[in-house]
């Protein structure tokens, strides 16, 4: 009778603070945890309360490397519940601030976060030592999207410009020059980037995954769209309660997410390109064709390469927005309040992220909701975690250690952001 167990103590080159538990008996994995251990931080319980304008500002702080996406789906939420429509040149803005926040996340997670794995380099630093160039090359990627992101936000981190409604100024098409010319450069950078990735030695791994995306009929859904499902189970947004269910484990803060009744389905960038990559750019197309991506993907160490491929594209969409500018006559749209529960989803760089507002006459928050994208992929990284090991386990400890790492960063959690909800009950006597 054998037993072994691996503990990560902390996970490396992931946003936030997270620990892996694997217990293996007899070459079977009897015990597998995912543990998400940083405090809940009490998110929702701060919205209550609180103003109808203040969403944006305060969920923009869940995570500083995403803080658009908690911004655009907190806006929708809000206005949905008050019945505003934000369109034309002013969805336009939102939608190019939102491209420059994925070219600024998909860059950091391929070049410093998870190239390194593939290329036998303990960090980025690391790797800078022997390859400057491709290091320095990111860098220059992620720098094109804070510019973006600053140029449209005021600041490239927790933008201060966004507000329900739209924005407290527009940029005029002179400010957003500069970012253009960084774009073109970028967007040649990206493209590069997909053959690189793609030359990659990847496991021969792959998964029958449940997807789940934004859908949009005009566009690769990124800023808004109903939900869409490789079973075709799709639903509106506003139905996303009857459809997707949280539970607590005891293993983790985050909690984990079911899908009309089971655990285990994928958000993210393998979910979009999946749902939706016939309404990719042509350009963005074009450089997944010439890898050979196909029209999914399923190994979950290739969705760097779908990474890569969304980079391309939304530097190429940027460009065309910036090209078709035309200034909005009004900053923002008017968002009167009024007794109702708002529902707003948006595609996060990791996933699908839906929020939901009741709010009440005044305009004051009396029920919120934050479903972000690494609690809904947790039981799925399990899952995948015991398929992987399992067949593995005669491996050296140290080296399936360092699959397990490597095979968690393939869906670049951001810890963090998941580990925020509370729902306390004080049963006083």
């Amino acid at each position: 009778m054998t037993h072994k167990t691996i503990r990560v103590g902390g996970l490396s080159r992931v946003e936030g603070e997270g620990a892996l538990t694997v217990r293996a008996r007899d070459g079977r994995v009897t015990g597998l945890e995912l543990r998400i251990y940083e405090p809940p931080r009490f998110f929702e319980a701060l919205l209550r309360g609180r103003s109808h304008t203040e969403p944006p500002d305060i969920t923009a702080r869940i995570c500083g490397i995403c803080p658009v996406a908690y911004q655009m789906s907190a806006c929708q939420a809000i206005e949905s519940a008050c019945g505003a429509r934000v369109s034309g040149p002013l969805r336009d803005l939102r939608l190019l601030l939102y491209y420059g926040e994925w070219i600024e996340s998909h860059a950091l997670h391929v070049y410093l976060l998870h190239a390194p794995d593939f290329l036998g380099y303990e960090s980025g630093i690391a790797m800078a030592a022997d390859h400057r160039d491709l290091v320095e090359r990111g860098l220059s990627l992620k720098k094109a999207g804070n510019a973006l992101v600053a140029a449209i936000g005021g600041r490239p981190i927790h933008p201060v410009n966004v507000k329900v409604g739209g924005f407290y100024r527009v940029p005029t098409r002179r400010e957003l020059a500069p970012a253009a010319e960084r774009l073109r450069r970028a967007r040649e950078v990206a493209v590069a980037t997909v053959s690189w990735v793609a030359g990659f030695d990847f496991p021969d791994i792959e998964h029958d995954y449940r997807f789940l995306a934004l859908s949009h009929p005009g566009e690769y859904a990124i800023l808004s769209g109903s939900v869409a499902t490789s079973d075709g189970e799709g639903f509106d947004v506003h139905e996303w309660p009857a459809h997707v269910t949280e539970e607590q484990v005891p293993h983790s803060t985050a909690l984990h997410a079911r899908l009309d009744g089971a655990a285990g389905y994928l958000v993210g960038p393998m979910a979009r390109y999946s749902l939706n990559s016939a309404q990719l750019s042509a350009l963005a197309r074009q450089a997944a064709a010439e890898v050979s991506l196909g029209q999914y993907c399923r190994n979950p160490f290739r969705g760097i390469v779908v990474r890569a491929v969304e980079i391309v594209h939304a530097c190429d969409e940027a460009l065309r927005i910036i090209e078709n500018y035309t200034e909005p006559d009004t900053p923002a749209v008017p968002v009167e309040p009024r007794a109702a529960t708002g529902h707003g989803a948006s595609e996060a760089p990791r996933g699908t992220l839906y929020h939901r507002y009741r709010i009440d006459a005044d305009g004051l928050i009396a029920e919120a909701d934050i479903v972000p994208p690494t609690s809904q992929n947790q039981a799925r990284i399990e899952t995948d975690l015991l398929h992987l090991i399992e067949p593995r386990l005669h491996l050296p400890k140290e080296e399936l250690t360092a699959l397990c790492e490597r095979a968690i960063r393939n869906y670049d959690p951001c810890i963090s952001c998941s580990a925020h909800f509370l729902d306390l009950h004080v049963d006083a006597q």
